[in-house]
């Protein structure tokens, strides 16, 4: 299975009138071609900015100030944010499905033109060709009467539909790699399963890669092959999504697997756990680790040496952390 993208050490920080918040610092992992990644954590981890300085969509007061981003052999952050090779990738090559896309889609624009701009700008389509495409798409992706409801404006689409038309903007291009980032926060559980089976399908069908971002594990429970586990900035445990829950290493995923209901257990059999305390401040970090103030199996060693780099556990397992929690749970 071969990379298609290469994050090293990516760091993204924001210049802030109260000091500077190291929102990613530090950041590295990789996506295989039609592989489903998670990238799971609490609100603030850096899910999000870590995906969007991938984009090159970062605004000031955020800068990226180290790292690379590997992709097709090109380091992209070598490219100038707004210049052609960075918009001939994004959009392109790379996309991104928002969190909410009533705020993504243009109001006062109908789909029609939101969806064949896309396609005349990449793929050099003329309008009428765009259109029928952009109703192919929108059949694709499930919406009904796909040829007279292309005209509508946003607000006349329901929240689920509005994200189906956000996806079939996302694969116009054939992508190599979709970011989804929360795709599923604004609809409700059943159309929220009907758009990630969608994903699914399209992942397979078109042959691009899907990351997942996320603070519900039950959205990646199901769908991905690997995940990513956030904390204050950094990644502290990744590896198969099987073994991840299964056999969970790092304190932070314990608890946050912990903390919520998992479906076959019968009522009132396991009480849930939740992790005490509060993410720590980004603009002061501390020197050790930053799960420090809320971990349940810290010893001795955590309280006096500095945050542990990502370290091997087996089976393409890592977790940053120096306790040994197998056993302990």
């Amino acid at each position: 299975m071969s990379v298609v993208l290469d994050v090293e050490n990516l760091k993204t920080y924001f210049h802030t009138e109260y000091g500077l918040v190291k929102a990613v610092d530090g950041v590295s992992f990789h996506i295989n071609q039609g592989e489903i990644i998670g990238l799971v954590g609490e609100s603030g981890c850096g899910k999000s900015v870590s995906i969007l300085s991938v984009m090159q969509l970062i605004q000031s007061p955020g800068e990226i100030v180290d790292g690379k981003i590997m992709f097709e052999g090109q380091d992209l952050l070598q490219y100038e944010a707004n210049g052609p090779q960075m918009r001939a990738t994004r959009g392109r090559k790379m996309t991104m499905i928002f969190q909410e896309p009533m705020t993504s889609l243009n109001p006062v624009i109908t789909i029609c033109r939101q969806m064949t701009e896309i396609l005349e700008l990449h793929l050099d389509m003329d309008r009428h060709t765009a259109r029928e495409r952009a109703i192919e798409l929108l059949r694709m992706v499930g919406v009904p009467d796909a040829a007279s409801r292309i005209d509508d404006y946003p607000h006349q689409f329901s929240g689920g539909m509005r994200q189906r038309v956000m996806i079939a903007m996302a694969i116009s291009c054939n992508p190599m790699i979709i970011f989804a980032d929360e795709p599923t926060t604004a609809v409700d559980v059943t159309t929220q399963a009907q758009l990630l089976e969608l994903m699914k399908d399209l992942v397979t069908r078109i042959n691009t890669s899907l990351v997942i971002v996320t603070h519900n594990l039950g959205v990646v429970a199901r769908y991905a092959q690997r995940i990513y586990v956030m904390y204050a900035g950094r990644i502290v445990e990744s590896g198969p999504a099987e073994d991840i829950f299964d056999n969970p290493q790092h304190p932070y995923t314990i608890g946050l697997l912990d903390s919520v209901p998992r479906l076959g257990e019968k009522h009132g059999s396991k009480k849930l756990i939740p992790i005490y305390g509060l993410p720590p401040n980004l603009i002061n970090m501390p020197p050790t680790c930053a799960f420090l103030p809320r971990c349940t199996y810290k010893t001795e060693k955590c309280e006096k040496e500095p945050w542990p780099a990502l370290r091997s556990t087996g089976d393409n397992h890592y977790i940053s952390c120096y306790v040994d929690v197998r056993g302990k749970q």
